[in-house]
């Protein structure tokens, strides 16, 4: 059946409640059912067009026919990644503000990052060590909460560390939520809003000395195209931008330790030490499991590609679950297989749970790197620095509520120390 007939039986459908029932296999299911790369349908009452794969991700990274700015719903800016936001950007103050990140995620300050993990890994060992039990997402959270602060400069007490990571993964739980987790999301973003832009105005007014290396001065300092430094409250999103994924990560350590647990067979090859195995095991983790579930951009001018009019304004959403489950770039999608990374190079738009194309200039995530590299040391302390018992619980996950987890957000207990 052409294309194009697909796209009119689609048309006239609002498919919002296809949307949250299907989660992250919403486009997915449509993909499949209609042959084809892409569909327009309508969403919340609006026009959109949605993509997947390989060449349809090519396309939605051309700057030339897309645009961020005024893409992403105000219900995301509010609870993910803040109002006027770098996410929000194009052009010149885009790229600008793009190398300011990518500054910060230099391999160097990406390798201090990991040691400041390591050091707090080690320390939450021995709290571990005498639990009864340990739910590994709330631990993470944490560690990475500390682990982030300590490394970005921003200041934060022992007791507070519970509460500002709550608060952190309250906000990336929001994004695909309605209803109470999105307004809990809200008054996070709130509350960490509120807290760092405190610590802005006082390293501005010299109240709070801060070492000129650290994110929190980047930031507090940055100017845009113009020479003018962000507002205080700017300054701080973009700060909160820099540190609430490294906290999420956390989402993809539990999901480490679940395909631990779900893939034994794996644990020999993994324990041998090869650094490529780690990266393969790494980069399969983020490919099968679910995270972040769409992207979207707004069409720069009209044009046509595979017989869909794209029309100037309209939303165009890139599945990204669905892209890193696509037959057609990967055997057998939905079973576990580091090896299939074993020779696979070109990954710029087939492999995207980051975002597709250049981190240095484009779109894509400028934090994969290190989220690669705390999901080694992660890995590592799973395989090689402790021992540990997984009892009986729900790790199961769903795929129609985004983000997802495993249900019990993975139990460990008899922790133990390997010497």
């Amino acid at each position: 059946m052409p294309v194009k007939e697909h796209i009119k039986n689609e048309e006239s459908l609002d498919s919002t409640i296809a949307l949250a029932t299907e989660g992250y296999l919403f486009i997915k299911n449509k993909i499949d059912q209609n042959q084809t790369d892409a569909f327009e349908t309508r969403l919340f009452g609006k026009k959109v067009i949605c993509m997947s794969g390989e060449e349809a991700a090519k396309m939605f990274y051309n700057a030339e026919l897309f645009q961020r700015n005024g893409a992403m719903p105000k219900r995301i800016q509010r609870t993910l990644v803040g109002e006027e936001a770098i996410q929000t950007l194009d052009g010149e103050e885009h790229i600008r503000r793009k190398q300011q990140f990518m500054s910060l995620l230099k391999p160097v300050n990406i390798k201090y990052l990991v040691n400041i993990f390591n050091n707090n890994l080690d320390n939450y060992i021995n709290r571990w060590e005498n639990s009864e039990r340990v739910v590994l997402f709330e631990e993470m959270n944490e560690i990475l909460c500390k682990t982030a602060c300590q490394w970005s400069g921003v200041p934060l007490s022992e007791s507070e560390i519970k509460e500002r990571a709550d608060n952190f993964s309250e906000m990336v739980d929001a994004f695909g939520a309605v209803g109470p987790r999105h307004w809990k999301g809200r008054i996070a973003r709130n509350k960490a809003e509120n807290w760092i832009n405190s610590i802005i105005k006082d390293v501005r007014s010299n109240k709070l000395h801060v070492e000129e290396n650290t994110a929190l001065y980047s930031f507090a300092y940055y100017k845009d195209i113009n020479g003018k430094q962000l507002s205080d409250n700017l300054a701080a999103i973009e700060l909160i931008n820099v540190l609430r994924p490294i906290i999420a990560i956390s989402t993809y350590i539990t999901f480490t330790a679940l395909a631990l647990y779900d893939n034994p067979k794996y644990l020999e090859k993994l324990l041998v030490g090869d650094s490529n195995y780690y990266k393969m095991f790494i980069k399969e983790v983020k490919r099968y499991y679910p995270f972040g579930p769409f992207l979207g951009a707004k069409v720069r001018k009209d044009f046509k590609w595979n017989n869909i009019e794209f029309e100037k304004g309209m939303l165009v959403i890139l599945d990204i679950y669905g892209t890193n489950h696509d037959s057609k770039l990967w055997a057998k999608p939905f079973d576990f297989w580091p090896e299939r990374f074993d020779k696979k190079k070109d990954e710029l738009f087939n492999f995207i749970p980051h975002g597709g194309g250049d981190a240095s200039n484009g779109h894509r995530c400028p934090g994969e790197g290190v989220t690669t590299e705390i999901m080694k040391a992660s890995l590592d302390l799973l395989v090689n620095k402790i021992e540990y018992e997984v009892p009986k619980q729900d790790v199961s996950f769903s795929l129609t509520k985004m983000p997802t987890l495993p249900e019990s957000g993975f139990i460990m207990n008899k922790i133990k120390r390997k010497f």
